[in-house]
């Protein structure tokens, strides 16, 4: 880690994030989940909030593919999806579903701005994706343009796909490293 430039899980805690937060709405798999805090570390993610069956840390099966983000990145857990996207919303943050919907913004022509709040955005569960329940509660959708014969990606993919997105938008707008 020293030799790479690295940072420990304590000054990990202790260093600038991006205000983004990652809802797992009903994420069933541990993998999946491992990756997404193996991401989320990878890119200082402010935090992962797991709600409903999205299981939680300590797992060694989210330990597997987190390899130790678990413990470097902040997580909380919901029972219910409603009540995490309600609380963000209470704290200032825009809430976006990763979604096909009708009247969705296409994610490479969307350019988040982060002067003016911070920014949430909830990921589906591997089948039935986010709740329309849930989709209706957020502040608009984004989708990420797909041309192959499939319709979806995985959900760490697609979550890996929006948190490089949005990096790459924070980091133009603030120059951190």
């Amino acid at each position: 880690m020293l030799e790479m430039g690295r940072i420990d899980a304590d000054q990990f805690k202790k260093a600038e994030k991006m205000p983004l937060i990652i809802v797992l709405d009903n994420v069933r798999s541990l993998n999946n989940i491992g990756s997404v805090f193996r991401t989320s570390d990878a890119f200082r993610v402010e935090s992962i909030y797991l709600c409903g069956i999205s299981a939680t840390p300590p797992s060694p099966e989210i330990h597997k593919t987190a390899l130790g983000a678990e413990d470097s990145v902040d997580w909380q857990y919901f029972e219910d999806t409603h009540e995490a996207v309600k609380s963000l919303q209470q704290a200032g943050y825009q809430v976006l579903a990763i979604e096909q919907c009708e009247g969705s913004t296409m994610l490479d022509t969307w350019q988040p701005d982060f002067s003016d709040s911070g920014y949430a955005v909830v990921m589906g569960n591997e089948v039935k994706g986010v709740q329309q329940t849930v989709v209706d509660m957020c502040d608009g959708c984004l989708e990420i343009p797909q041309y192959g014969t499939k319709h979806s990606l995985n959900v760490s993919v697609t979550t890996g796909l929006v948190i490089w997105d949005f990096f790459k938008a924070y980091e133009k707008q603030h120059h951190w490293n």
